[in-house]
């Protein structure tokens, strides 16, 4: 099939440091041409891939050091050179939210959109409501239930390219480790606390966004001059495999519908167990006993911890291999791709193949 893929062009194809939407377009597009199809990308000059690269601007927006830039004219350029090329392609595979609907609703049903972000935001439900024949994507079965009656064409998991992330049989040093954004939803103060309690360092490797500066400031801050917790900033892919697949454990103690959450599967990746609240996708990606532990509050991370030794990091690995290879990802939107082009064709010719 010939397949285009359409990115944001916040961070770069894969991001260089923080960054998921990039990251699982650029793990799907490779693994999309290993099996065969002929891949087109729409990103920023910056993203790698093995796909036919259409540039449509010089870099990512978040890296670019000018101090003022459109994002609105960067995406409007980008959808007018999808659209300029649309013809070319069985499959158009949105990745940008909801930005196209306007401009490609005369050729809605070769489209597909996977939804990347939370859907239980005022305004959503009408928008998906006024464009309705537009396929949607989404990224867990729990991500759907604020929009139930969506135009839902499919779920499916992220999946990442096992060669990037290592596997580490045993761990060289014992602490916990928490990796992302640093926002009230993500509750890096939660896990400072059980970290406490447990006796353990925590290193906490995360991006800071303008809009959660004052929340740094006033909470996070100074929770980060008590002993056993470091700082470690945003880490590149290249960082990821030592700083997870040396802890003891990942804490994902959020609280707030999460649409998947990438770490998860980033840190099974390197066969390291993960603590997880029971919020959004969590039950979905963790299996209990097996590649972690789903808690309720704080005494039951605490709990969990005692029993990591239970789990043993090759399982966490081939779970993740099984489940959430990029691979495994990329066969699943094959069987999307496929369902979408037999909706194209004549009744006739649906009915010969």
């Amino acid at each position: 099939m010939k397949i285009a893929l359409i990115a944001p062009l916040y961070e770069a194809v894969p991001p260089r440091l923080y960054g998921g939407t990039e990251r699982i377009v650029a793990h799907l597009a490779d693994a999309l041409v290993e099996l065969g199809h002929q891949v087109t990308l729409f990103a920023c000059a910056d993203a790698q891939t093995k796909a036919e690269l259409i540039a449509v601007r010089d870099q990512a927006i978040r890296l670019d050091p000018h101090p003022l830039k459109s994002d609105l004219a960067s995406h409007l350029s980008l959808l007018d050179e999808v659209r300029c090329r649309a013809e070319s392609y069985d499959v158009l595979h949105f990745h940008i939210d909801l930005l196209h609907f306007p401009v490609f609703e005369h050729m809605a049903q070769k489209t597909l959109t996977t939804l990347h972000g939370r859907l239980d935001i005022k305004g959503l439900e009408e928008v998906y409501a006024r464009w309705p024949s537009y396929p949607l994507v989404s990224i867990s079965d729990q991500q759907r239930e604020a929009l139930p009656s969506a135009n839902w064409f499919g779920t499916v998991h992220h999946g990442l390219c096992p060669n990037v992330y290592s596997f580490c049989e045993r761990p060289r040093n014992d602490y916990l480790a928490f990796l992302g954004r640093i926002s009230p939803e993500k509750r890096p103060d939660r896990a400072i606390a059980i970290a406490r309690k447990a006796g353990l360092p925590l290193k906490i490797a995360a991006k800071v966004d303008v809009v959660d500066q004052g929340y740094f400031r006033e909470v996070i801050e100074p929770l980060l001059q008590l002993p056993g917790v470091e700082f470690i900033g945003e880490i590149s892919d290249a960082q990821k495999p030592a700083f997870l697949g040396n802890a003891r454990a990942l804490l994902f103690p959020i609280d707030w519908p999460e649409p998947f959450g990438l770490v998860m599967i980033e840190a099974m990746a390197c066969g390291t167990p993960v603590i997880a609240w029971r919020c959004g996708s969590v039950p979905e990606v963790i299996e209990p006993g097996l590649t972690g532990a789903i808690v309720d509050n704080e005494n039951d991370a605490l709990e969990a911890l005692k029993t990591l030794h239970l789990i043993d990091r090759h399982s966490v690995r081939r779970r993740f291999e099984q489940r959430f290879s990029a691979l495994a990802m990329a066969k699943r939107y094959e069987v999307l791709y496929r369902r979408l082009c037999d909706r194209q064709k004549p009744l006739h010719s649906v009915q010969q193949a």
